[in-house]
């Protein structure tokens, strides 16, 4: 894990040193996402982040017992609705 120090200037600004650019491979432009967690400044890539993120969805899918994507069980309820819907309009 490469450590340094670095400082907030009179703007607020703080520069990422090259050695962590480079090892994380950040480029101009590259889009961070900034937030505080446990006290801690955290920037995270967009990417990861979003990573992250749909890995933790998915695990507690899967811990839950979800099974296939929401939007295919939202079909299938609205199928099984307009099932019985039509059932009990024929009677």
């Amino acid at each position: 894990m490469t450590q340094t120090e670095v400082s907030v200037n009179d703007q607020g600004r703080v520069t990422i040193p090259a050695q962590i650019r480079q090892e994380l491979g950040l480029a101009p432009g590259s889009r961070l996402v900034a937030y505080v967690e446990d006290g801690r400044l955290v920037l995270e890539e967009r990417r990861h982040l979003l990573v992250r993120i749909q890995d933790a969805v998915a695990r507690e899918a899967a811990a839950s017992g979800a099974t296939g994507s929401a939007v295919d069980e939202l079909i299938a309820d609205r199928r099984a609705s307009a099932r019985r819907e039509a059932g009990e309009s024929s009677r």
